[in-house]
């Protein structure tokens, strides 16, 4: 057996590019998420409006991921990207008008449902755009950097949202950074010197469409992995509610939501270069139902929990644990799907998966207002653990899965130099 290369998609050109501006662009953005519940829940006192800021990002993926994948497929997923980045930074930009202008809170939703325009477009095109850019026998292993990337960002950008909420008495320069990290990104995407796209040429129909539908309905692993994240962040999710704890259960401040936010993404950083130091999963469909049963029993920890100490300590292992399973998808989604088909498939995907995180937000605090935040945290663990019982029941197809790269279409970008 050849031995395992822990960096040999860092030792693509085109990846390093890649991996540096969307570290970039996906630490504004957190920022931003974290700023944007800090700032609407100070004003309000209101969970209800933390899921309102989740509808408004939840929607237009809805109404518009099957066009959206489409173009995707028809179109250079490069300029794509580079578009729809610069079409968030333009919206960061006038949210952080609106913030220091102290304008009306209706404003800053309309700003949001623009902003998740854009990310209709900039998620599959980016998860599309990956496999054209590094050989495909290192996809595996840029799909774990890739992660770990998201994961950093993840715990710098809700702790340098806290800090500089602080320093600044407000959040229009957390939205301010943020633009500044779209617009770096797209800069570097437009370098990238991805391989040959397999573009779809047929007619734009309501078939042409639901084609990635009907490939993930067929695809019954991949339908799996996809439904087991669906469920676990749409009630598993307790990021929505973390305001809540961080002013009236934990009393951390905004720091601390900061660290609170941080924490999941601190485990999952830490998970991700544990995975990209060892081989792939030999059982990957076992390692998938463990991972979210765990993310479940975590979520119920963390809303019992009355200790910032224990709360770090849950929401981090539930962060590593939920690494495994979104690795594990994502490779299962790019790997086993046709190039011609990524985009529309990877659109079905966002639908799937970003929804269930604004969703997950409107459920919770809805939830949340009816019947108190612990039981909307806690009630969510539990339903997590029914729905991993449900799907090793309903499609046992997962639990016989083993190695994940089993089938390939064979594209890949340049390979390492």
């Amino acid at each position: 057996m050849r031995r395992h290369d822990a960096y040999a998609a860092l030792r693509v050109v085109n990846y390093r590019r890649f991996m540096g501006g969307f570290g970039v662009s996906s630490t504004g953005l957190q920022m931003l998420a974290m700023a944007l519940g800090w700032e609407v829940y100070e004003r309000t006192n209101d969970p209800l409006h933390l899921g309102y800021i989740g509808l408004a990002r939840a929607l237009p993926v809805v109404a518009l991921a099957l066009p959206a994948g489409h173009l995707i497929d028809r179109f250079s997923r490069r300029w794509v990207l580079v578009g729809t980045q610069v079409v968030m930074g333009l919206v960061a930009a006038m949210l952080a008008v609106w913030s220091h202008a102290q304008a009306p809170l209706w404003l800053m939703y309309v700003l949001l449902v623009m902003l998740a325009c854009g990310r209709v477009l900039n998620g599959p095109s980016r998860a599309t755009l990956l496999p054209l850019i590094v050989p495909t026998g290192v996809f595996g292993n840029a799909v774990t950097w890739n992660s770990a990337a998201f994961q950093v960002s993840a715990v710098a950008g809700p702790l340098l949202g806290g800090v500089l909420i602080k320093a600044m008495g407000g959040a229009w320069v957390v939205y301010a950074c943020a633009a500044g990290g779209c617009f770096f990104f797209a800069a570097l995407g437009a370098t990238l010197k991805p391989g040959v796209q397999q573009r779809e040429t047929g007619a734009f129909s309501l078939r042409s469409m639901t084609a990635g539908l009907s490939h993930l309905w067929n695809e019954k692993n991949i339908l799996a992995a996809i439904t087991l994240d669906l469920f676990a962040v749409l009630l598993g999710g307790a990021t929505a509610l973390m305001p809540v704890y961080a002013k009236d259960i934990l009393l951390v401040g905004p720091v601390g939501l900061g660290l609170l936010r941080a924490a999941p993404f601190v485990g999952a950083a830490v998970m991700a270069w544990v995975m990209a130091h060892r081989p792939p999963f030999g059982h990957a469909g076992r390692a998938l139902l463990w991972s979210v049963a765990g993310f479940g029993a975590c979520m119920i920890v963390f809303g019992l929990s009355t200790s910032i100490a224990l709360s770090l300590t849950v929401l981090a292992l539930g962060g590593a644990l939920d690494n495994v399973s979104v690795v594990i998808r994502h490779v299962l989604v790019q790997l086993r799907t046709p190039d011609h088909l990524r985009g529309r498939v990877s659109s079905v995907n966002s639908v799937f998966i970003e929804c269930s995180n604004d969703l997950g937000a409107f459920e919770s605090g809805a939830v949340a207002r009816l019947f108190g935040p612990v039981f909307s945290v806690v009630s969510g663990g539990v339903g997590t653990l029914l729905v991993v019982l449900g799907v090793a029941w309903l499609i046992p197809q997962v639990r016989r899965l083993s190695l994940l790269e089993e089938e390939t279409p064979g594209e890949g970008g340049d390979s390492p130099r």
